[in-house]
């Protein structure tokens, strides 16, 4: 097991050509699971191979247990790979496939025997030794080809979208899998997905990527609940977060954000007093389990009645769709309600579960008591 850190990352492919990475900066402890993730083209893979060493990088460093191997070749490494393809040699059965890396370091057969056995059990495959990936399925065949990662014990396993050739339910039987595989081997790991819900589910940091820069990097937690900017909410989460253009007013002290639904109209209170933010336009974030259904006496929270446009029941939650500020907004509500299109609900939301986000920038505003002087301090030098 190993920590690994990178510092200043950044990949060029020639001279006057934009960075495919750009200053890249993170650092794992020993045993750790972190998740790079991102929608295509958003230079993951690329960094996962400068890791592994299969391609170069452009400056920085990266340093496994505090040594620098940027300039190291990859079997110098001591890393192994799972890729998207499971890349396993056709004419060997899978006891030589997973085999196969002990035998070219030329390790006793005693010994391959013994690591064979050891990750086929752990991998619960010891009944395919004798088959063929031919006549393998594929959740089969990416257990081989994690076993053959696994029998190197290498101090980092790095994993290239490796589930996303199999079906929806294989993928999460097989994200079960990998989760409690880490959980008894506890090795440094890091796994590229442009899946948000493999991100949540799998890692112990998550680091979302977009143009060649990691636009936030924290638990899976800290990336839901305190996203950065909007890039990061609108991706992590699903179904995504409520994006609502609003303008603030002030009233009687009070910061409000208004929120119209063509059939009503709230002045939604918040926690901050910018009095530059009065009367600019922002954007409201909120998740759709935030937005409650208000009961018929109410509950102190301030609320808003709108018309149902589109139910869509998925069977642990009723997905209700509705109209505010000329922008459809989802609600997820319980499966239990009883509501069909052009119902007018009541809904209410929480506004310590608000977000605010820059409208020109989409960076998030912070609404901390502690960031009001910095805050105007950097919209005062716009």
């Amino acid at each position: 097991m190993a920590t690994l850190e990178l510092r200043n990352v950044h990949k060029t492919y020639g001279a006057g050509l934009p960075d495919t990475l750009k200053d890249i900066q993170l650092a794992i402890k020993d045993g750790e699971f972190l998740i790079l993730v991102g929608p295509s083209g958003c230079g993951k893979s690329t960094l996962m191979n400068c890791i592994a060493g299969l391609e170069s990088i452009s400056g920085g460093a990266i340093l496994i247990d505090d040594e620098d191997v940027s300039g190291m070749s990859p079997k110098d490494r001591d890393i192994a790979m799972v890729f998207q393809s499971y890349a396993l040699y056709p004419t060997m059965n899978v006891r030589d496939n997973i085999a196969f890396g002990l035998k070219i370091r030329k390790l006793p057969q005693a010994a391959i025997d013994e690591e064979v056995a050891r990750v086929s059990k752990l991998l619960q495959i010891e009944h395919l030794l004798s088959r063929k990936p031919g006549q393998l399925s594929g959740g089969q065949q990416q257990r081989v080809a994690m076993g053959r990662a696994l029998a190197r014990r290498p101090k980092i396993y790095l994993f290239d979208e490796p589930l996303s050739n199999l079906d929806a339910k294989l993928r999460v039987e097989m994200r079960t899998e990998i989760k409690l595989m880490h959980q008894r081997l506890k090795t440094t790991t890091v796994y590229v997905t442009h899946d948000q819900i493999e991100a949540m589910t799998l890692g112990d940091k998550v680091a979302v990527m977009k143009d060649g820069i990691i636009q936030q990097f924290g638990t899976p937690q800290q990336i839901y609940n305190d996203p950065a900017n909007l890039f990061v909410a609108s991706f992590i989460g699903s179904p995504p977060m409520n994006f609502i253009p609003v303008r603030l007013t002030r009233q009687d002290g009070r910061v409000l954000a208004l929120l119209d639904s063509g059939q009503a109209r709230c002045e939604l209170p918040l926690g901050v007093d910018i009095d530059v933010l009065e009367g600019r336009e922002v954007i409201l974030g909120i998740r759709p389990e935030q937005i409650s259904l208000g009961a018929a006496e109410g509950n102190g929270l301030p609320g808003i009645r709108a018309e149902v446009q589109v139910t869509e029941p998925t069977g642990p939650d009723l997905l209700v769709f509705v109209t505010l500020n000329q922008t459809k907004v989802c609600c997820r509500l319980a499966p239990d309600v009883a509501c069909r299109v052009g119902d007018s609900l009541n809904l209410q939301f929480d506004p310590a579960r608000v977000l605010l986000f820059d409208a020109a920038s989409g960076e998030r505003l912070d609404l901390a008591a502690t960031a009001v002087k910095d805050n105007v301090t950097r919209f005062k030098g716009r």
